[in-house]
């Protein structure tokens, strides 16, 4: 229970880029009590599963509270003096080119801009790049071939006033559930329509009224079959058309593409054309399935055509809207924090650009190409061309596509710096320096949203340790390496100050973005700044771009972009006959160094899985609940199949979630092409090849324990409970002393055993307990064990004289897997009330359990479980 004496602070979430405002409040005790507020614009007092669980994140356990090197404590003058001496050393033995910042949507703009003032302005190199790459450069690119400038042109309230809503690879449901929630809330006033065009059957799909399941990569095609049928239905916008070029040559390219090649039937297709064509107000929301290939601008850029050819932009309810998947991915965006951009959305390939950055900043040097971007990078790392690197709250060890070789490429650099608040990740442990930063709950300063609203984050508690803000570790060694007067900053609100300053002479320059109406403000208005959305200069107030047909091309027009459907580069063969999709889970969020802390985030789905069609499955000889190896050019990974028609024959999905730290034979990235768009640089994340075949361990095995623990053996999962730690186990060769294996794998040589073995079936169950508490559990056989796994997960810590029979007794409740993580909801308490209650929608349920009224992203499930329940009761 939060104190309180304390005051309640307003912040922003540090997940997706919905957005979504916070109020905070301190317990006093290290912890915070988390509520929505009800005055943000992006959310209203919205939550999503994630944000609601942000107080059960928190805490020092794994926390990095003072600088290392070399996996020693040291001061901070030491490790700050190093960084900068050897960065100085390198650039003058080796050049600018020899360093390089490899940085996060997970920081505030006002890191951002000082490490990419440090980097282009007096390193002088362009070296810098962040993990947006692999999430938003595609839209970047596309929209500047379009617009002449990375604009966003749409706001959250065109996705209330839309008569249309289209989805594109985009699973908002569960990726941005607050945004999904505000759709659906429209819906029911307005009567919109809702089409998801995306390869799996997602949550998104409930209650869509079409989900058109193309054949993975056929965006363009699909898109460009919608500009032919635009034209032909005589749909073209010849008023708005007199501010765009290209028209006819974007059009001539479409009809060279077939729209065959989705894969999808003729009739779908033309409803599709139809109702697109014949709903004036249309919004096309797009995300990584779009973004996340090697043809993922042109992707973008098909789409965008299709707005600009019927001039839906710019209007209430109408235009083409990327949606972000980092709190802060847009504010990245905006501070050049791209290695091929300046900040404020000024080119660096511009020599005006380049030379009033130059100026404004007075700083010795200015980078005058691009630099390497991310997959560019690393290979630069590992050939040994970049020779210093330093890392900031970014995790490339495992979400790099290729991961393994990036993970040798970071481990063979001459000098690695990570900067993060916990040494327990896959990048951190390579390090040579590492640097306390603060985190989440303890930074001050901005993040922009995906519909350009800038919010302030706010310190709700103080920094613990040793540990500093990023932008005063990043100026205190721009200061040491010789750029005193260059980063002499003592606050973030004077850094957003000189943000604000260049901004208004890039609105001179004739750009988008232009906050200098707050270049002025006081540290007391900074403090207590609302979110805006900018633009937001002397002359113009922030809203929609594009409406009045001026676009940031020369000239002012806006240009369609001929393109034409391309294949994915990876091509399927037979030995790798499968086409690899990946992404995110409802509950976890990037590499779960912040979720993973949550038990209750855990728990929906606690283990890396493998979704594979049912034809697929039986092809291979796969059953449910087996584990599966797959194999792809870059590597391995061992998953559980989990079987469903939600995905085409051909294509399998697994999320990207683990790590090293939790699921080491999981990190899917490791199977991922290090394949990337020619235009953005993006990788292609969701197309690589792979081979599926069954594994097949000598046994599997399940555990619990009310303290931590690190399996040793071929496959091991681990996830948080709220009585400990629950993990899924598997082994090549199985031991002869099973008692003597788990009292090793749970460091408890000398606890009071309960043993159950059966020999020739090659069985076993053995619980250790102290002081009549259950204190660990191993549960092990030939095959899959069968368990009622929640309910064992919560058993350490009590009385359980039962726990080997893997089943609650009778009369105890159990409430079955996680189904709503908000509330907490299992599936038998779901299927109970329905039972008892007579519930027969998923708003009963609600009413019932709460289980679905808070983010909403569990309700596609509970559809399915009512749906179920009432078949079973009619064939019944």
């Amino acid at each position: 229970m939060a104190d309180q004496s304390f005051p309640e602070i307003r912040s922003t979430c540090p997940y997706c880029g919905v957005g979504c405002g916070l109020r905070l409040r301190a317990d006093g005790a290290g912890g915070l009590e988390v509520r929505g507020d009800p005055d943000h614009p992006a959310n209203y007092g919205k939550l999503c599963s994630k944000g609601s669980a942000l107080g059960e994140t928190l805490g020092m356990e794994g926390r990095l509270l003072s600088p290392r090197i070399h996996g020693q404590d040291a001061s901070w003058d030491e490790a700050l003096d190093l960084v900068a001496d050897r960065f100085r050393e390198t650039v003058a033995q080796h050049g600018p080119d020899s360093v390089a910042f490899y940085v996060s949507g997970q920081l505030l703009s006002e890191d951002y801009y000082v490490a990419n003032k440090l980097m282009k302005g007096y390193i002088g190199g362009a070296n810098i790049d962040t993990n947006s790459r692999l999430c938003m450069a595609s839209s970047v690119a596309g929209h500047k071939r379009a617009f002449g400038s990375d604009t966003v042109p749409g706001t959250y309230e065109d996705l209330e006033e839309a008569d249309l809503v289209v989805l594109v690879g985009s699973n908002l449901a569960w990726c941005h559930p607050v945004l999904y929630q505000r759709i659906l809330a429209a819906r029911k006033k307005t009567g919109a329509k809702l089409v998801v065009i995306d390869p799996r059957r997602t949550a998104s799909c409930d209650g869509a009224d079409m989900h058109l399941a193309l054949k993975a990569g056929s965006d363009v095609a699909l898109f460009n079959g919608l500009l032919g049928a635009i034209e032909a239905a005589g749909a073209v916008n010849n008023e708005f058309a007199a501010h765009v070029t290209g028209l006819s040559d974007a059009i001539a390219a479409a009809a060279l593409d077939d729209d065959a090649v989705t894969g999808l039937p003729r009739a779908e297709l033309d409803a599709f054309y139809k109702l697109w064509i014949g709903t004036q107000k249309v919004v096309t929301v797009y995300s990584q399935g779009v973004n996340q290939s090697t043809s993922g601008t042109d992707k973008v850029n098909a789409i965008l055509n299709c707005h600009l050819a019927t001039g839906r932009i710019g209007t209430p309810g109408t235009g083409p809207f990327s949606v972000t998947g980092q709190p802060n991915a847009m504010g990245g965006r905006e501070v050049g924090g791209l290695a091929n951009m300046l900040a404020c959305h000024l080119d660096l390939e511009n020599a005006d650009h380049r030379a009033a950055v130059h100026d404004f900043w007075d700083s010795p040097a200015i980078a005058d190409a691009p630099g390497k971007k991310a997959v560019e990078m690393f290979e630069a790392v590992g050939d040994g061309r970049i020779k210093a690197l330093w890392i900031i709250h970014t995790n490339p060890a495992v979400t790099m596509p290729d991961a393994d070789a990036v993970r040798d490429a970071i481990a063979g650099c001459d000098f690695v710096v990570v900067s993060d608040i916990t040494a327990q990740t896959d990048t951190a442990r390579l390090a040579h320096v590492l640097l306390p930063a603060t985190a989440w709950g303890e930074k001050d300063g901005t993040v922009t949203n995906s519909d350009r609203t800038i919010s302030r984050q706010r310190a709700a508690l103080p920094a613990p340790g040793d540990t500093r803000p990023d932008w005063q570790i990043l100026a205190q060694v721009g200061r040491r390496m010789g750029y005193a007067s260059g980063f002499d900053y003592a606050s973030p609100a004077e850094i957003f100050r000189e943000y604000a300053a260049l901004s208004g002479i890039a609105g001179k320059l004739g750009r988008d973005f232009d906050i200098s109406a707050k270049a002025d403000m006081t540290d007391s208005d900074y403090a207590a700044m609302a979110p805006f959305r900018w633009p937001a200069s002397a002359n113009r107030t922030g809203g929609r771009f594009f409406a009045d047909g001026q676009f940031y091309h020369a000239g002012g027009k806006a240009r369609m972009i001929p393109v034409r459907h391309r294949a994915p580069a990876s091509v399927p063969t037979q030995d790798r006959p499968f086409r690899f999709n990946t992404g995110r889970i409802r509950d976890q969020w990037h590499t779960m160094t912040r979720t993973a802390r949550a038990p209750r985030l855990a728990a929906h789905l606690a283990e890396p899985f493998l979704e594979i069609h049912p034809d697929d499955a039986a092809r291979l000889g796969i059953a449910p609940a087996d584990l599966v190896q797959l194999d792809s050019p870059q590597g391995r990974a061992i998953l559980r199949a989990r079987l469903t028609d939600a995905v085409h024959r051909g294509d399998v999905f697994a999320p990207m979630h683990w790590t090293g730290e939790t699921a080491p034979a999981a990190r899917v990235d490791a199977l991922v092409a290090p394949n990337t768009d020619p235009v953005s640089g993006q990788p292609e994340s969701k197309a690589s090849v792979v081979s599926v075949a069954k594994f097949t361990p000598a046994w599997y095995g399940f555990a619990v324990s009310s303290s931590d623990f690190t399996p040793d053996c071929a496959y091991w999962a681990r996830a948080r409970t709220r009585a400990g730690q629950r993990a899924e186990l598997a082994g090549l060769s199985a031991p002869e002393d099973w008692e003597g294996y788990a009292r090793k794998l749970f460091g408890l040589p000398g606890a009071e055993a309960q043993v159950m073995l059966d020999a020739r079936k090659g069985r076993a169950r053995i619980a250790f307990h102290h002081d009549g508490q259950l204190v660990a559990a191993l549960f092990a056989g030939p095959e899959p064990v069968a368990l009622k796994r929640d309910f064992l997960a919560n058993l350490p810590g009590t009385e359980a004289p039962h726990a080997l029979t893997g089943q609650p007794p009778a009369d105890a409740p159990d409430p079955g897997p996680m189904v709503c993580a908000c509330f907490n909801v299992g599936l038998n308490t779901i299927l109970q009330a329905i039972e008892e209650q007579h519930l027969l929608s998923v708003d009963a349920i609600g009413a019932a359990l709460d289980a679905g009224s808070n983010c909403g992203s569990c309700r596609p499930e509970l559809g399915a479980i009512l749906a179920s329940a009432i078949a079973r009761e009619a064939a019944e």
